[in-house]
């Protein structure tokens, strides 16, 4: 049946505070996206059906065919596709044939039934527009509807449009020890594409991007952003289209044969969460924090204030001993650490990187009475006990893979590819599962600990299931971690998890469902924190960034900072400390002491507002923290390098109220190894009383910045009077 280009035009709109997406429903295709953007009036309307305004071009199709909601091939679309799929080569061409709508909550959920009567398939595309932080979340379903298998290839979360001023795209690259790192590409008629494989969100390929239009700054222009919440290979794309727009798909990328349905078997894509803002990046940024934390599934129901956090792995690494082990944690209750991370070499067998995965329960070597004696000895001090584990991998020098060498991820007549000494588990076998949420159920019973630290330290190869002569197994293996995490925090509620994957190669919204900090990175070099910490701020707020302050040297770039500014860098995330306290000197262990109490006291403010981030000239980068209001703002400024110029630039800091005057106090003055603050009157009034300034000039000409030596941080605050 072909649809009539001028039956009378329906609309389905979703509106939120600051956007709003229209889309035109017809009884027999897919509905037509006409909008998403900013926010429209409540009565504004396309009033016309999309074909019968824009008349055909010479040698084209006979019938129009613009951008739906699930754009399909073989019909008349040339673009990509949402949908690719067969039946032994068979119905590889799609079309919706009907089309229901169902309201879940009017202008702000919906869902279209789609079906395809020829290929005998139906597509439930679900939105929902979040009225508060302006976040759109898409998902989808295939139904197959025959008899016989049909086999999905690609299957978008959703398809979104983007208009054609926009300019370029952000996204996010890196490598274990540099995550998040900055790639702009200039949007143009050339197909802009990133894929990943590796079987986890990835170092090197973030699922998400933010694109720009022309003029968009950190703080105005308009800005959209995509993020697919899923841990595991992933997919997407955008594309210029003739009508001078661009489409944006993100979903899952499905290994071969992980789209096979039978009959009367569906499939759910991940959900897609994307948003736009007018405020520029930053208001992005706060788009995205404010989903996010409204997602999070804290014991109790609430965030409780970010304990400070020592993690023992760059101080011992694989050599405990149980005395050396308990003077540490006597040294870091008295500098005011709150929860005591027992990291890596805990566990039976295991001295190095090689052996012991899978084995856990305690190495009776190191700790001959177990953990019991170390954890209440914590507890005691007045800190929390947390402890590591890998679960989801195994080492082939231990007892579980010696009893169950199937349990292994394998391809049956394939070399197994180990990574840092060890292969994966399959999890997706039920006895693999049982067998660990045994063993860690057993922990979490016998000890006392509140906090697991889950790392993930290698990707997926071989990844098959059945013992190896099964179908793919990679998307398999991601929904039982999500189903093993979700057994743990519901058998013990108040557990907290944090998700380590050699650094930050797991973050992504769907792992923080199960969640509550990931890991930024492995390097805790302050200068290189910096930057992979501001890429990690476009997507997740920082109260679950783990952000510590490391050792100088650092042990994975050999620079030194002084502790001033490793704290410094380190106080914008959830803090914590990762070096052997108890070598610290007198003066350098007050330093520290006084830089946690700092965090103690300005944490809340850290943690449950807005975050401002910017940069300025002469080597500047900054972040603010506060209210959404900017009445009241603790603002770091990070000197990463020398300074070029004979003055220093003042700061512009456009988040404020231009019709407002503020109190502006530096906090703490700026100190380090060798850091020097050249002194002015205005500088030491600031510091000792704070002074009164007007917004709109520190809008417009900026605040005055101290002229300081490189890797300092001078930090203020701004209340507004």
């Amino acid at each position: 049946m072909t649809p009539d280009s001028f039956a009378p035009a329906r609309f389905v709109t979703l509106h939120s505070q600051h956007s709003t997406l229209v889309l035109e429903v017809l009884d027999h295709e897919a509905p037509l996206w006409r909008y998403w953007g900013p926010r429209l009036p409540d009565s504004s309307s396309p009033e016309q059906g999309l074909r019968s305004c824009r008349p055909l071009p010479s040698f084209m199709l006979d019938f129009d065919q613009p951008l739906t909601l699930v754009p399909t091939f073989g019909v008349g679309w040339f673009g990509q596709s949402a949908l690719l799929a067969h039946r032994a080569g068979v119905d590889f061409a799609q079309a919706i044939t009907g089309c229901e709508v169902e309201w879940l909550k009017p202008q702000r959920a919906v869902v279209f039934h789609l079906l395809d009567a020829v290929a005998q398939l139906r597509l439930d595309v679900t939105l929902s527009l979040d009225h508060a932080s302006d976040v759109l979340t898409l998902q989808t379903r295939i139904t197959n509807l025959a008899a016989t298998a049909l086999e999905v290839q690609w299957l978008a979360a959703g398809t979104l449009p983007l208009p054609g001023h926009a300019h370029s795209v952000r996204s996010y690259a890196g490598q274990h020890n540099h995550e998040f790192m900055l790639q702009t590409d200039t949007l143009s008629r050339s197909l802009w594409r990133r894929e990943n494989r590796r079987g986890r969100t990835s170092h090197d390929c973030f699922p998400g991007a933010v694109v720009t239009t022309p003029g968009s700054t950190d703080d105005s222009g308009l800005v959209y952003g995509a993020h697919l919440a899923w841990s595991g290979n992933h997919q997407q794309s955008i594309e210029w289209l003739h009508d001078g727009q661009f489409q944006w798909q993100l979903g899952e990328w499905l290994a071969p044969g992980e789209g096979l349905l039978q009959a009367g078997q569906s499939l759910q894509t991940p959900e897609l969460v994307a948003s736009c803002s007018m405020q520029g990046l930053n208001g992005l940024a706060a788009n995205f924090h404010a989903e996010l934390r409204s997602r999070l599934n804290w014991p109790d129901g609430t965030m409780r204030p970010r304990p400070v956090h020592l993690n023992t792995w760059e101080a011992f690494y694989f050599d405990l001993q149980p005395a050396e082990v308990m003077a540490l944690a006597e040294a870091a209750a008295k500098v005011g650490i709150e929860r005591f991370v027992l990291d890596d070499g805990w566990f039976h067998g295991r001295h190095h990187d090689r052996a012991g995965l899978g084995d856990w329960w305690t190495d009776a070597g190191k700790f001959p009475d177990g953990l019991g004696p170390l954890a209440h000895h914590v507890n005691a001090l007045g800190m929390e006990f947390g402890l590591w584990v890998e679960p989801e991998m195994v080492n082939p020098d231990s007892d579980l893979y010696r009893n169950h060498p199937d349990w292994a991820l394998q391809i049956a007549g394939r070399n197994m590819i180990t990574a840092r000494n060890q292969l994966v588990l399959n999890i997706a076998l039920p006895e693999v599962s049982e067998y660990l949420f045994t063993k860690l159920d057993a922990l979490l019973h016998s000890l006392p600990i509140r906090y697991l630290k889950w790392d993930h330290n290698r990707d997926l190869t071989s990844a098959a299931l059945a013992g190896g002569a099964g179908a793919a197994g990679y998307r398999a293996q991601v929904l039982a971690v999500y189903q093993l995490l979700a057994r743990l925090r519901e058998a013990h509620p108040a557990l907290e998890i944090e998700s380590c994957s050699g650094g930050g190669g797991r973050i992504d919204f769907a792992i923080l469902r199960h969640t509550h900090r990931v890991w930024g990175s492995d390097c805790i070099d302050a200068l290189s924190r910096l930057d992979i910490q501001r890429g990690f701020g476009q997507f997740f707020p920082p109260e679950i960034l783990g952000s510590h302050i490391g050792t100088a040297p650092a042990h994975t770039t050999g620079r030194s900072q002084s502790l001033a500014f490793r704290a410094a860098v380190a106080m914008t995330g959830h803090l914590g400390v990762e070096l052997d306290v108890r070598h610290l000197d007198a003066a350098a262990s007050q330093q520290l002491g006084a830089w946690i109490g700092r965090y103690k006291a300005w944490r809340t403010q850290l943690h449950q507002g807005r975050v401002w981030r910017g940069s300025g000239a002469d080597g500047l980068v900054w972040q603010a923290h506060g209210d959404h209001n900017a009445q009241d703002l603790l603002l770091f400024v990070y000197r990463c390098a020398p300074s070029t110029h004979r003055y220093t630039p003042a700061l512009r800091l456009p988040m404020l109220d231009a019709s407002a005057r503020y109190h502006v106090e530096q906090l703490v003055p700026i100190e380090g190894d060798g850091a020097v603050q050249t002194p002015s009157p205005f500088f030491a009034r600031m510091l000792e009383t704070g002074v009164e300034m007007d917004g709109a000039w520190m809008q417009q000409v900026g605040l005055p910045m101290p002229r300081a030596t490189a890797e300092t941080c001078f930090i203020v605050r701004l209340r507004k009077l």
